[in-house]
């Protein structure tokens, strides 16, 4: 074997070692319900009309989801309890717990209705 195709294999077998692993099953139902949350969030904050900047805001910290959720969770919306379902059931996923995915991700679901 050449010093070439053996340099080839062992690129090769790195690269397989260093993939990410594959979705979890529940993986898509967090991506959508993640993706319908932020759209709510955004919603919500525009509805209120203009507001004083954030301490943040005046120091140019980028917002996140989890900080227009804190920010803008008026209406008896409680949007980090949303996000906190999604960061149990990206945790139960990551496990292989699909039962408590699930669960965690309907409660997020329930959130937004």
């Amino acid at each position: 074997m050449t010093s070439i195709a053996k340099c080839s294999a062992a690129l090769f077998a790195l690269l397989c070692a260093t993939m990410p692993a594959h979705a979890g099953a529940c993986a898509d139902d967090i991506a959508q319900t993640q993706a319908q949350l932020d759209l709510a969030i955004e919603k919500n904050a525009g509805s209120h009309g203009w507001q004083p900047e954030s301490l943040g805001a005046l120091r140019s910290h980028q917002p996140t989801p989890r900080s227009l959720a804190e920010t803008e969770g008026g209406n008896g919306i409680d949007f980090t309890d949303a996000l906190d379902s999604l960061d149990r059931a990206r945790t139960a996923d990551r496990t292989g717990d699909i039962a408590a995915c699930s669960r965690e991700v309907a409660h997020a679901r329930a959130i937004l209705r």
